[in-house]
């Protein structure tokens, strides 16, 4: 029987932990210090133009993106310049459904018409924007770059490129996202100018936090360090609309968990909705009423985006049942292009296929898509590139145009893409994996949930630790919910101990009856009402033995 020490040790050597200590309390001051912002490329380029244009108050516009990291970065810079006393900074945070993705000619005649900056600084976008960037040099219009997405060999003419995916760089964190880019720039400026003293800067980790867990970066080295301390940060943050948002929704606990599934879907919410603008506006409010104001607008958004999202899943659903195809690409009229990226990851999970959702408007049909495994959207859209409008993406996520009459051509295209792949077991990529196998529930207590709980903040890299029990009995069976979605079951050990488990939307396949004994796949959580802690498990999978 493992216990509780040998279980964390177990988890640390898995995670590949030199220095426990370091990992488990990381010193904020030692991690920063072992990352020099210079050691960006071009980060001196970034700064001496900074400088430059806060002793003539040049007047800068910050151009963002419509996500959570995009939004937090935004609101992270207009809070620091304004720390450094520079005075003429504005926004610019593109609209999903007018302006498309990141920098584009249009928005940048825009923004040189209607706000006349000397400067733009693009926060979690621009690397690849050679050619927008040229139309703002020629409408007299330097621009800085901090961004995280993928690069080329050459540049875009900007005064500077600070990326962690350029290969020229010597810092030793690659996997920074757009706020912390942004606030690696941050710590850049503090060698140069006043106004943000040291040490301060760690008031904006809050927003460091949030956009580093809603854009699934890696939560190792610098990163876990700057989650880890956001995450205190957030308990007693200054900014009124987070302080709001946390009331609201009566969020007591404060996780990564906290953030992936509450706080980052509220702001994204915004931007697939309407405007990114009014989740950036939750996040420099200045007056309580303003906080309150435009959370409670945040939160409409996103109970109207669930409601949208669960009426495109249905009926996507509908078609999926119907469908033989390897891949699915369904289509449906107007579905809301906000909401097609998470209807897939929820259709993927279901049926345990790739899939294309595509909305059917009047002029074209657009999209997103999901996979995992060996089978690549990036790929798939590339085999069908002289079928789309436009088309791209990664490995596991894309998106795509196309003119209605190609659509038949494209379905087909895709999945004779698939067929020839000849792939096999691509459910393998879905299945859990147990980190901890063990024969009964003995070391599954409280007191050691809070121990492994030392190793949060849990995400990409880190993942939350899966276990594995088996000879357990069934000793209760309740099904939940308005169509008897929900699973809740109590499980018992062969020394009578009782853990309770709950799976949300379950897979019907588990023919669950009391008494059976059972193999169990879970992660532990711990429930809180009315002030008292339940220890739970989060049902995974669950087999007949």
């Amino acid at each position: 029987m493992k216990t509780a020490v040998e279980i964390i040790e177990l988890l640390l050597k898995n995670r590949q932990v030199v220095d426990r200590d370091d990992f488990l309390s990381p010193n904020y001051e030692r991690v920063m210090a072992s990352h020099d912002p210079f050691g960006l490329v071009d980060m001196d380029k970034a700064v001496e133009r900074l400088v430059l244009a806060r002793h003539q108050q040049h007047k800068i516009v910050i151009f963002g993106d419509y996500d959570a990291d995009g939004v937090t970065a935004t609101a992270l810079l207009l809070d620091a310049l304004a720390s450094f006393g520079f005075e003429r900074v504005d926004y610019f945070l593109p609209n999903r459904f007018t302006n498309g993705y990141g920098l584009t000619v249009k928005a940048i005649e825009q923004i040189a018409k209607e706000q006349q900056p000397d400067l733009i600084v693009t926060v979690d976008c621009g690397s690849l924007n050679q050619l927008e960037i040229e139309r703002a040099n020629q409408l007299g219009i330097d621009v800085i770059v901090t961004d995280h997405h993928n690069v080329t060999q050459i540049q875009p003419p900007a005064v500077a490129v600070v990326n962690p995916k350029r290969p020229e760089n010597i810092y030793p964190n690659c996997y920074l996202s757009g706020v912390g880019t942004a606030f690696t720039l941050v710590r850049a400026l503090q060698t140069r100018l006043e106004g943000l003293a040291p040490g301060q800067e760690k008031w904006l980790l809050d927003l460091v936090a949030i956009g580093t867990i809603a854009d699934l970066m890696e939560l190792k080295g610098e990163n876990r360090a700057l989650v880890k301390f956001g995450l205190v940060v957030l308990t007693k943050t200054r900014r009124l609309g987070l302080r709001q948002l946390l009331d609201q929704n009566k969020l007591e606990q404060l996780t990564a968990e906290t953030i992936g599934f509450v706080i980052g879907p509220r702001i994204n919410a915004s931007g697939r909705l309407e405007s990114a603008d009014f989740a950036l506006a939750v996040l420099t409010a200045q007056t309580l009423a303003e906080a309150h104001q435009r959370v409670e607008k945040l939160n409409y958004l996103n109970t109207k985006r669930r409601a949208l999202q669960d009426k495109v899943y249905s009926e996507a659903f509908n078609q999926a049942v119907k469908s033989d195809d390897p891949v699915l690409v369904l289509i449906g009229d107007g579905w809301h292009e906000g909401v097609v990226g998470i209807v897939a990851s929820r259709i993927q999970e279901e049926f345990q296929k790739p899939v294309f959702i595509l909305s059917r408007q009047p002029e074209q049909i657009k999209g997103s898509a999901r996979s995992f495994g060996q089978f690549s959207v990036f790929e798939a859209i590339e085999a069908c590139r002289d079928l789309l409008l436009t088309g791209g993406g990664h490995d596991a996520a894309g998106g795509l145009s196309l003119k209605p009459e190609n659509f038949e051509a494209v379905r087909a295209r895709i999945n004779d893409f698939y067929r020839s792949l000849n792939l096999s077991d691509q459910q393998q990529f879905l299945e859990p994996k147990p980190e901890i196998k063990l024969d009964s529930l003995a070391v599954l207590t409280k007191d050691f949930y809070h121990q492994m709980h030392q190793l949060e903040p849990f995400g990409a890299g880190n993942p939350e630790p899966i276990f594995e029990v088996v000879n357990l009995t069934t000793a209760q069976v309740l099904f939940l919910g308005s169509d008897n979605q929900h699973l809740k079951i109590r499980l018992r050990d062969s020394d009578g101990r009782e853990l309770e488990m709950i799976s949300f939307n379950y897979n019907k396949d588990w023919k669950m009856r009391l008494d059976d004994r059972v193999k169990v796949i879970f992660t532990l959580s711990m429930n809180h009402w009315n002030g008292r802690e339940t220890l739970q498990g989060r049902l995974l999978r669950i087999d007949k033995m």
